[in-house]
């Protein structure tokens, strides 16, 4: 029995190096940062959305203008008129609403245009992570900026500035 046990101590003891999984950290926030093409598609993101919302923000008003100017109006109008101003304001509060929709909708044009302008520099640090990786060896790699369940990483085990390089970014 106590060669078994022995046995077994020593094939764990020699088996265990083997089964070692090597994994490092990455901040995706802080490489992000580091990365002029992404500032600019945000500054892009930024502009387009703030003309998009102008616009929605103006249709809105203008419901709210008729709005208005019915509640003023309307003991001076007709059942028919009434209802023909009426039928108004909802059309132009449906307006802004589909605008609204098709800009900031899930499908919408700011999320199309997001797509179009972040995928390309994501693919990029996907590949250099990946990259990494497979020349390092690492089983897995966690993002640091998005897992709230690190409480404390080892700055050792950080690969970020690793990635920044293999972009062309040093730091």
């Amino acid at each position: 029995m106590k060669k078994l046990f022995t046995l077994l101590c020593v094939l764990l003891v020699a088996g265990a190096p083997s089964m070692a999984q090597k994994f490092a950290l990455v901040d995706m926030e802080y490489i992000l940062k580091n990365i002029p093409a992404y500032e600019r598609a945000n500054e892009q993101l930024n502009q387009v959305s703030k003309k998009w919302q102008a616009e929605v923000d103006a249709l809105t008003e203008e419901a709210q203008t008729l709005y208005k100017n019915y509640q003023g109006e309307a003991v001076f109008l007709s059942a028919e008129q009434k209802t023909k101003k009426e039928e108004e304001i909802v059309a132009k509060e449906k307006e802004a609403a589909e605008l609204k929709k098709t800009y900031f909708g899930p499908e919408g044009e700011l999320f199309k245009k997001r797509e179009s302008l972040m995928a390309p520099i994501q693919d990029e640090i996907y590949n250099a992570v990946k990259d990494i990786a497979d020349s390092k060896g690492y089983s897995l790699i966690l993002d640091r900026a998005s897992d709230t369940g690190i409480i404390f990483a080892s700055p050792k085990i950080d690969i970020s500035n690793e990635v920044l390089t293999k972009l062309g970014y040093s730091n």
